[in-house]
């Protein structure tokens, strides 16, 4: 599984708009309005690295309230469960 996110800039007054245009889009799994510099956060999972490409530079570039993106590539996870995990070994 390929993960990503993508730090989003949008015009003034389009977040919720561009928020639900980026969920229409396969591979788009999740949007967050955040405070800061950047207005949106997509998080972004497909089976194959070649369709990341196709949907920030392809998809989500063609969206015209969207003025930046930074994309962050995700080589491991964590997470809570993952943590458990480790701690419950041997005492089963």
């Amino acid at each position: 599984m390929v993960s990503a996110i993508v730090l989003l800039n949008v015009q003034r007054g389009t977040i919720d708009e561009t928020a639900q245009r980026l969920l229409e889009i396969d591979g788009v799994s999740e949007v967050y309005s955040v405070t800061g510099e950047y207005d949106l956060v997509a998080l972004l999972r497909f089976q194959h690295y070649e369709d990341l490409a196709d949907v920030v530079t392809g998809q989500m570039q063609q969206l015209p309230t969207i003025l930046k993106t930074h994309t962050l590539m995700a080589f491991q996870r964590h997470s809570r469960e993952d943590l458990q995990q480790a701690w419950d070994i041997g005492l089963e």
